[in-house]
């Protein structure tokens, strides 16, 4: 929203180009290729080129930028207006950019407000801003010429812009900051912004905060939904899940993938299909690979609802709860719902007080690295709509096949997304049939291992 001339901007960036990097970095963590993006305040059109958008749209107040953006990226379109006067066409776009404009905006409320009416459901909004305890340096850096010089500024706190975004019907979903060392010192900046940065109280001083949000849009139709029953020695549980299900949305289907059991299992899962196909739509799958990851993977695939949950064939959660899971995916109240056990009382048959630690433990790890509040990182019990899902999906390859139980995977991916993921209690229940195929030290092991590989790809980028 600087509206130095063409010459003065492409001279900033060259002097602080490790910083206008930092941003880009950060962007392209969060905002998929080949999806329409609009970015408000685009100067010379670094970032929106970036991102590598099937559409791309830029709106500057300064001409000279806008010419010189148009010319430079001929396949992006830039126009000369302002957050607080742009009305958007018929255009809706899955990602809309503020990075580092909004300090500039006049009318912040009447920004966001005309920004709404360019969201569909599944858009983010996705806001850099200066963090105010900076506001003395950056002066300093402009009067010795190592900025551009600051005009009048809106100097935000984190608090006065999720305010500002609730009230324009936005919700933030993320926030962090990032960024110590704004200047570019071979091997120090590396380890200041990628070691020290990530850690707490030292992150509480960082330059850049970041906010994703997301648009409160009411949703009043109701979607259909697949239940997808992962089934490996639990032949005595498979008419439970069945009996006991509750009917979900406007059509429930139920999808076993039964992984090479020897006690009957996928014998008593085509005995039910056949009693209970007068009541629910019930799939039947052989596994195609190993782990619990590989089966509900091959249940996602095969499913035609519109909301798909995870449930654990051992009915340590009961079919039941469920219905709250469909309900807030269903209402948009959250985009990815995570089952917590944690909330309820346990007995020490439902889950041993070392296994209660080493959970908290890890939800501990899991929220610190996703900036994102989990209390129960290993509840098998989740939901996503199959839109969300095979967006995740198609993302993959960022984390890679690191994760053999698919918690972490799909945890990570709807992080990466920028979803919406909210905890619901669940009641956890003893087995009553079989046991456990938990390996607890080594599998305590591959989940410690990885948190550093999570680490190392999502907060040490």
């Amino acid at each position: 929203m600087d509206i130095s001339s063409h010459n003065d901007l492409q001279k900033w960036r060259s002097l602080n180009l490790y910083y206008y990097q930092d941003i880009e970095n950060f962007y392209k963590n969060f905002v998929q290729e080949e999806r329409k993006i609009l970015e408000i305040g685009s100067n010379l059109g670094y970032l929106l080129n970036s991102l590598k958008p099937s559409y791309g749209l830029g709106i500057e107040q300064n001409s000279q930028a806008v010419e010189q953006a148009q010319n430079h990226f001929s396949h992006l379109d830039f126009i000369v207006s302002d957050a607080e006067t742009f009305r958007p066409s018929h255009t809706l776009f899955d990602y809309i950019l503020l990075a580092n404009t909004i300090s500039y905006l006049t009318d912040i409320t009447q920004s966001f407000k005309n920004l709404h009416q360019s969201c569909q459901p599944s858009t983010r909004l996705i806001i850099t801003f200066h963090n105010p305890s900076w506001e003395i340096i950056l002066k300093f850096a402009s009067l010795i010429g190592q900025r551009s010089p600051l005009p009048q500024l809106n100097w935000l706190s984190y608090s006065d812009v999720d305010n500002l975004l609730h009230l324009c019907q936005f919700e933030v979903v993320y926030h962090s900051k990032r960024l110590l060392l704004p200047k570019q010192i071979p091997l120090i900046s590396w380890f200041v912004n990628y070691i020290l940065a990530p850690l707490p109280v030292l992150n509480e001083f960082c330059l850049n905060e970041y906010i994703i949000a997301r648009p409160i849009i009411q949703i009043s139709s109701t979607l259909s939904c697949s239940v997808i029953v992962p089934a490996r020695n639990e032949a005595g549980n498979i008419e439970a899940c069945i009996s006991n299900m509750p009917q979900l949305g406007t059509k429930t289907e139920i999808i076993f993938v039964e992984g090479g059991s020897t006690d009957g299992t996928w014998e008593e899962i085509l005995r039910v299909q056949q009693e209970y196909g007068d009541r629910f739509n019930i799939k039947a799958h052989k596994q195609s690979g190993e782990g619990k990851k590989n089966a509900v993977w091959q249940g996602f695939e095969s499913a035609t609802g519109e909301v798909l949950i995870i449930l654990d064939a051992d009915l340590t959660v009961q079919p039941r709860d469920l219905i709250y899971f469909f309900e807030a995916i269903n209402s948009g109240t959250c985009e990815f719902a995570n089952g917590c056990r944690l909330i309820y009382p346990l007995s020490h048959d439902a889950m041993p007080l070392l296994n209660r630690i080493a959970n908290r433990i890890f939800a501990f790890i899991l929220s610190y690295l996703l900036n994102t509040q989990i209390k129960d990182s290993l509840c098998g019990t989740k939901a996503i709509s199959r839109q969300n899902y095979q967006k995740l999906a198609a993302n993959r390859h960022f984390f890679g096949d690191f994760d053999p139980f698919g918690d972490f995977d799909l945890l990570l991916g709807a992080a990466k997304l920028g979803l919406k993921i909210m905890d619901i209690p669940v009641r956890y229940f003893p087995r009553t049939y079989g046991k456990s195929n938990i390996r607890h030290v080594k599998e305590g092991l591959i989940l410690l291992k990885m948190c550093f590989y999570v680490a190392r790809k999502s907060k040490f980028i």
